[in-house]
């Protein structure tokens, strides 16, 4: 029997001092599993943990050039290495967490994609979040991501398929989607050994619903602040999303043929 995911909650920021927002969230998560252990790290807190837990990752860490990067990698060493559920600071919850324990892995649906290497590669018209997620302590997909974390830093041919299509003004966005957030997390999925054993998905009752996305599961969602991203003109802003509206508009006719499910079924 595989280890379940212990009663902890981790949560990172760049310091206590919290945004009237970000204090309701933690004050909900809290409320809510009253019994669950709960951890905080700020910045300095996160040096020393990688210090201490993963000297071997401390310059890949530095290395990382967008703040986000940092703290994307920070939460999967943490799951990693202490086990439990981490959250984002814009996450609330509906309801408890403990429905969750009896898995050793968990994630939740996101959202279709507009990413080729995805569809084309894998067969995979959708992406998981890392914004809320559980596992074991040691689970062996923890282990996958960080491992490609260190991958799309070395290995520029492998990191360039999941890039190829983004036009050039919208790169770093991207960078930080496909080296270590949700598009990194979602490939290491497509291409993890037994998935259906190993991790467990939230997914909706219809994953081209778009009310339906950007939650945790039944149990939370995800207010999507974007506070990681690096900072554009207006034009430039709305002529990206501009950019993803459209790709996500034809996308969208694809997924709409294959129906409201999805499996852990890929290619």
């Amino acid at each position: 029997m595989n280890p379940r995911i212990p009663k902890r909650i981790i949560q990172t920021n760049k310091s206590l001092d919290l945004s009237l927002l970000e204090k309701a969230a933690v004050a909900n998560i809290r409320l809510l599993n009253p019994d669950f252990e709960y951890v905080f790290f700020d910045d300095r807190q996160v040096e020393e943990f990688i210090d201490k837990e993963f000297p071997e990752y401390r310059s890949l860490f530095d290395s990382f050039p967008i703040p986000i990067q940092r703290y994307d990698f920070f939460r999967y060493l943490a799951v990693y290495r202490l086990g439990g559920f981490y959250l984002d600071m814009d996450v609330f919850l509906a309801s408890n967490l403990s429905e969750l324990l009896n898995y050793d892995c968990v994630f939740p649906f996101e959202a279709l994609t507009i990413n080729p290497c995805l569809r084309e590669d894998h067969n995979m018209d959708w992406e998981i979040g890392n914004y809320a997620f559980g596992a074991s302590a040691g689970h062996p997909f923890l282990r996958a991501i960080l491992d490609n974390c260190v991958r799309a830093q070395k290995d520029p041919e492998w990191l360039q398929t999941m890039g190829r299509s983004v036009p050039r003004m919208f790169v770093d966005d991207y960078m930080v989607l496909y080296t270590t957030g949700p598009l990194l997390v979602s490939r290491t999925l497509a291409m993890f050994p037994d998935v259906e054993k190993r991790v467990k998905v939230l997914f909706p009752d219809d994953v081209c619903d778009r009310r339906y996305w950007n939650r945790f599961g039944q149990i939370g969602v995800h207010l999507r602040q974007g506070g990681w991203r690096v900072k554009k003109g207006f034009v430039t802003t709305r002529f990206q999303r501009y950019w993803e509206l459209l790709r996500l508009k034809r996308m969208m006719r694809e997924s709409l043929k294959v129906g409201k499910k999805r499996a852990l079924q890929f290619k």
